[in-house]
């Protein structure tokens, strides 16, 4: 059987529209993205996941889609796709869209023939009601004060549970389903490695006509679609349930979603961070279920949403907002918090550094926000989750090197002030400075592509004395050892395992005395980390 090549992963997430400017007219585009596939490989990245660049009049960062089988003219046109498609082939890069069909643009012609006649066919691919049901609940309730919105000229409610402008899908209805099927045809077809399912909880809802337990056949149907016709196309999940849940939406046998976005321990390595101690994330991953063997979660810090602290309780997430989002201007949604991770750890390398190796050493696929590996900041004058979804800072040049358009022409504004602008925060000062984030990141990311005790194998948490430091071994006919100091104080811990005596460094922080003694001590400098193989698999 050919290797999973998810398995040992990392994806690299990036909105197109603030990427890189190829034309000057101020918004980033695929051609844009193409010439920097280089510098993606050149990190270690193994896959690309691109957010909207369908037809959209863009009112919610292009998920409000017009035409999902339509490039939009600010990003350029099919032929761009496809050359981007051939760069990556041609660099061993897997490419990754959004699948989003849980709503559509209230400006798609779908909706547009449903709402001037009843008898129309599309009328049935949307929800519609002669008064509102007040049990469904927004999932913007600061910025909606319903799910449902009067239309005059169909005389009747719609649905939406995010905007108004974003009408849901009627999932139950064959003739919706055909055409999810023509749109991941389509693409399959012209070289996309997977798909990102957009709000896939509330589609299974909706395919279960309001229950859940009845909805699941969708994903089981798109992951059997797909995999006839590309059997390495992953379904990577946007699912914010409890942990107890997961296994429904991995399916018994691994046939429903390939890949499940994590909040369950985004939200605990978030509380451990606030903490300074182990002890969140350690339980989070000894609490949550293990994956079948043909899928696996997906892992990130931060994304191009609020972060979405769902997970926790009511006072361990006022916990973190205290010391991540102190200000109500830093908060969303009564949930989460509308920062980047580089201005919530204050900017500090050695700190961010450490964040990015407990990342990679968790169970699952990673997944690296643009400019997280620069520690980009945030942009808290504009409006929700638009704060952290600013242009890529590729230079000190004008424009952060992204466009050569007139900073009035910019797709959003630059970072230009503060320890974040772009002449202090950017690609071409990092890629000089052998010690800097860029370059700790990259060096992280190639490591463990090719730690396979990961991708594969089994993990547990280890017991080293100190609550501060974050321990995980992960073991694959051999065994990596991973270690993170979440404190500020240099530490020196035990580890007592007799199978993780004769251990030798990896990767680390800094340069550190060989592991000695027994029980195995190991000394770690404030936000240390230090990753370590048996001596015997040093080499494979």
């Amino acid at each position: 059987m050919r290797p999973l090549w998810y398995r040992n992963g990392v994806i690299y997430q990036i909105d197109p529209s603030l990427f890189r400017d190829s034309n000057g007219d101020g918004c980033g585009d695929l051609q844009g993205v193409t010439e920097r596939l280089d510098y993606l490989r050149g990190l270690g990245a193994t896959a690309v996941w691109l957010m909207p660049f369908y037809r959209s009049p863009f009112n919610d960062a292009g998920y409000d889609v017009v035409d999902h089988l339509a490039v939009d003219s600010r990003f350029g046109d099919l032929s761009d796709m496809v050359m981007l498609l051939e760069k990556a082939e041609e660099l061993g890069l897997h490419v990754i869209i959004e699948l989003v069909v849980q709503h559509t643009s209230i400006e798609h012609r779908w909706f547009q023939e449903a709402r001037r006649d009843r008898q129309s066919k599309y009328r049935d691919y949307y929800l519609w009601a002669d008064e509102p049901d007040d049990s469904v609940e927004t999932i913007f309730p600061t910025v909606e004060d319903s799910a449902w919105s009067w239309d005059e000229e169909a005389g009747q409610y719609y649905r939406h549970l995010f905007y108004n402008h974003e009408p849901d899908l009627n999932l139950a209805n064959p003739a919706v389903i055909e055409e999810i099927e023509r749109i991941m045809m389509f693409w399959l077809r012209l070289g996309v490695s997977g798909f990102r399912v957009d709000a896939a909880s509330h589609l299974i809802e909706q395919a279960g006509e309001g229950d859940a337990a009845r909805g699941f056949w969708l994903l089981e149907h798109m992951r059997d679609f797909v995999t006839l016709r590309r059997p390495e196309t992953v379904l990577l999940g946007e699912v914010d349930v409890e942990p107890e849940l997961y296994h429904e939406y991995f399916g018994d046998e691994g046939n429903r979603l390939t890949l499940l976005l994590n909040f369950w321990a985004n939200n605990h390595l978030f509380l451990a961070l606030a903490r300074r101690e182990a002890e969140p994330l350690s339980r989070a991953l000894a609490e949550q279920p293990v994956p079948p063997d043909r899928s696996q979660y997906a892992i990130w810090m931060r994304n191009h949403d609020e972060l979405d602290l769902d997970r926790l309780s009511d006072e361990e997430r006022e916990e973190v907002m205290q010391v991540f989002a102190p200000d109500e201007n830093m908060r969303a949604y009564e949930r989460g918090i509308r920062r980047r991770l580089a201005p919530m750890l204050d900017g500090d390398e050695r700190r961010l550094a450490m964040t990015h190796a407990i990342l990679f050493s968790l169970p699952g696929t990673p997944i690296l926000r643009y400019g997280e590996e620069i520690g980009m900041g945030d942009d808290l004058s504009r409006p929700e989750r638009l704060a952290v979804r600013t242009p890529m800072q590729w230079s000190n040049e004008p424009n952060a090197g992204f466009s050569n358009a007139s900073p009035e022409q910019l797709a959003a504004p630059l970072i230009e002030d503060g320890p974040f602008g772009f002449h202090q925060i950017n690609v071409y000062a990092q890629t000089l400075r052998g010690d800097s984030l860029l370059a700790r990141t990259g060096n992280m990311i190639r490591t463990r592509i090719g730690l396979r005790e990961i991708g594969g194998g089994r993990h547990r948490s280890v017991e080293v004395g100190d609550p501060a430091v974050f321990a995980i071994r992960h073991d694959n006919n051999s065994t990596v050892l991973m270690l993170a100091n979440l404190s500020a104080e240099e530490t020196t811990v035990e580890v007592h395992e007799e199978d993780l005596q004769e251990m030798v460094d990896i990767l680390a922080d800094c340069d550190y005395e060989p592991p000695q003694g027994h029980p195995l001590r190991l000394r770690l400098a404030g936000y240390g980390y230090r990753w370590l193989r048996h001596k015997e698999r040093l080499f494979g």
